[in-house]
């Protein structure tokens, strides 16, 4: 018998009281997975902190992974959305801005949604779909970036998406290690090397 999908079985909201719940039951699972973990949050601490009932939760969200499942997908729209948000801003923006936007474009978005963070590395969501966010992420920068070299081939401009997206997961990775000294120094120089990366890749 095939595994049941988390999405399978699961109530959607039919009023906004209902969309209202639904979102203070994911506010509430966000909370308990950042400070709990994936494994040490509970359905019923979920359902208390959102002041709901057990039952409530379970009719919206049959399982934990399928709450899990939700929250992922609320976040990679809300990523998508903002990148689109940057395509749209960056016709205004001079080389320079759109690469200091970019080289702190990943270190907002994680500060701001810690539980995406957590769920993404050490949460139930299967490897494959942690993939399939960051090569979407790729395929949007890589049509933001064609957008200010169009006389550059596809797979250049494929290449600098992945090249691009490297160095905002390195601004992540200085950002996040722990009492770093010169933390903002670091931060800085990374942005420096962006610029006049895209400098190039732009022919400017």
């Amino acid at each position: 018998m095939p595994a049941q999908k988390p999405t399978e079985a699961r109530r959607l909201p039919q009023r906004q009281r209902g969309y209202e719940r639904v979102a203070a039951l994911l506010e509430a699972a966000a909370s308990c997975f950042v400070e709990k973990g994936y494994d040490g949050a509970t359905m019923t601490e979920i359902a208390a902190r959102a002041g709901a009932a057990i039952g409530s939760l379970y009719q919206f969200f049959p399982t934990k992974e399928a709450l899990a499942h939700a929250l992922i997908e609320n976040y990679a729209q809300s990523l998508f959305a903002e990148v689109a948000k940057l395509a749209e801003r960056s016709e205004d923006l001079d080389t320079n801005a759109l690469a200091i936007q970019l080289s702190t474009f990943l270190v907002t978005f994680r500060r701001r949604h810690p539980a995406f963070v957590m769920l993404v590395e050490s949460g139930p969501v299967p490897a494959a779909d942690g993939m399939s966010i960051r090569r979407r992420l790729r395929a949007e920068l890589q049509a933001l970036l064609t957008r200010r070299a169009p006389h550059r081939s596809t797979d250049d401009m494929y290449a600098v998406a992945v090249t691009v997206q490297q160095m905002m997961k390195a601004a992540v990775a200085i950002q996040a290690e722990p009492a770093m000294p010169g933390r903002q120094k670091a931060i800085s120089q990374l942005q420096r090397a962006m610029q006049l990366y895209l400098h190039d890749v732009f022919g400017e």
